[in-house]
């Protein structure tokens, strides 16, 4: 399996050097991202024995579909899966034809730590003839940092830098990268998450620095992220054919930077069964306004009540327009639809007042624009199934859960003793030749 990028066709890489390079080397449409360059396929009738295999099968077929044995072996892609699903994917109900697809039962309670777990599964195995340490370089709106963070923490060879916007994420999600040190590096950026995210990808961009500093990202934007999140649609195909039921749910996925959406459709199109895809967006609503027919014209992002999907530049829109070729492609394929912040607080209230159970904002985000598109009543027969993507513990936000709600989400003991640990982080200007120079000082 050989990927290319999205701005220079005729560049073609392996997996293990898009993984190492994090994005392609400078080309003429400005470097781009790496994508299959050819579609990734499950072995024929697979999708057949889905009910009775086992979850780790079922994601080592996923992985090899993305993954040559040139590259990984099957023993290291079987450790790498088995370390990556240590804990469990379960598929709830929570009410008439609406059921969670909870993801946030990893280390650090976020659907993050699934793709953060192969990466560093990847990246210790890749790393292991490197003559200088590998650099991990990573912009996170909440969720990710804590994610690649405990997953990389203590990795020789390896060190983990996060930028994170200024008061932009929640103190728990902060604590979960920003109180750890040895390996990992906290800059604590005065912006937006689109600041973060600029200031990485001027990084690598930048030749003569990745001459001195070996680089590479943790981001959706890197594969080794990417083909991880297919699991999480195993998991739910899986699930759903060992309920014998005649339809396929609808997946509604929170959608940000727009990963775990292009993880999806990569793995319906590998030959998973899922139904229609509903992909929610807070009030940045960048994706259903390019889908709508408007402009790719990125933007600043606003602050909503889901901050982790405050995107206004959404990195992986770029791979999807490049898989389907056009915004009206995508949209025959995807559905997008744009939350308001009170709207993503009655879902909350809804969900809570109808059966007790407590989400957090950004699965509420998902609740909502199921509540919006759900279609009640088809000739095919009843109400359609929905799934909704939870992508993290309601734990992670107290105080938007407490002001919803009136009282916060019980703490679980793992963030409960993080609370107590100092803040390491330090402050960086949004200035590129800032991060550049700070990355010099300490790892050229």
């Amino acid at each position: 399996m050989l990927y290319r990028s999205t701005a220079d066709p005729a560049h073609r890489a392996t997996f293990r050097e898009a993984v190492l390079r994090g994005t392609p080397p400078g080309s003429p449409g400005g470097g781009g991202l790496y994508v299959p360059a050819s579609p990734p396929t499950l072995p024929a009738g697979f999708a057949d024995g889905l009910a009775e295999r086992p979850l780790e099968e079922t994601a080592f077929a996923l992985a090899r579909a993305f993954i040559g044995p040139e590259d990984v072996s099957d023993a290291d892609l079987a450790a790498a899966v088995h370390h990556t699903l240590a804990f469990p994917l379960p598929l709830v109900d929570v009410e008439p034809g609406l059921s969670l697809l909870e993801l946030f039962h990893g280390p650090t309670l976020a659907f993050k730590d699934v793709g953060a777990r192969f990466l560093a599964a990847m990246l210790t195995l890749f790393s292991r003839d490197a003559d200088r340490d590998l650099v991990v370089l990573v912009a996170t709106s909440g969720d990710t940092g804590g994610a690649v963070a405990a997953g990389l923490f203590g990795t020789p060879g390896v060190s983990v830098v996060v930028l994170y916007p200024e008061g932009r994420v929640s103190a728990l999600q902060e604590k979960q990268f920003a109180a750890l040190g040895g390996n990992v590096h906290a800059l604590r950026v005065a912006g937006a998450f689109d600041d973060c995210q600029r200031l990485v990808k001027a990084q690598f961009a930048d030749a003569a620095l990745r001459a001195r500093v070996s680089l590479t990202s943790a981001n959706s934007i890197s594969v080794a992220r990417l083909v991880p999140q297919t699991f999480y649609y195993g998991a739910l195909a899986q699930q759903w054919a060992q309920r014998r039921q005649p339809r396929l749910p609808a997946v509604v996925v929170p959608s940000g930077n727009v990963g775990n959406l292009t993880a999806g459709l990569l793995a319906k199109r590998a030959g998973l069964p899922l139904g229609r895809f509903v992909a929610a967006t807070n009030a940045n609503a960048l994706l259903p306004d390019v889908l709508g027919g408007m402009p790719y014209t990125p933007r600043a992002s606003h602050r909503t009540l889901s901050t982790a999907m405050d995107v206004g530049d959404p990195s992986n829109l770029a791979r999807l327009l490049d898989l389907y070729g056009s915004p009206a492609a995508l949209a025959k394929f995807v559905e997008a639809v744009s939350v308001s912040d009170a709207e993503t607080e009655a879902a909350m209230r809804g969900v809570f007042e109808r059966t007790g159970r407590t989400i957090d904002p950004h699965t509420a985000v998902g609740v909502a624009a199921w509540e919006r598109v759900r279609h009640t009543g088809e000739p095919s027969g009843g109400p359609e199934p929905g799934v909704v993507l939870a992508t993290a513990h309601p734990a992670k936000f107290p105080d938007e859960v407490a002001r919803v709600l009136g009282a916060p989400a019980e703490t679980p003991e793992r963030l409960a003793r993080l609370a107590a640990l100092p803040t390491l982080s330090e402050d960086l200007a949004p200035d590129a030749d800032a991060l550049r120079g700070w990355l010099l000082a300490r790892f050229a």
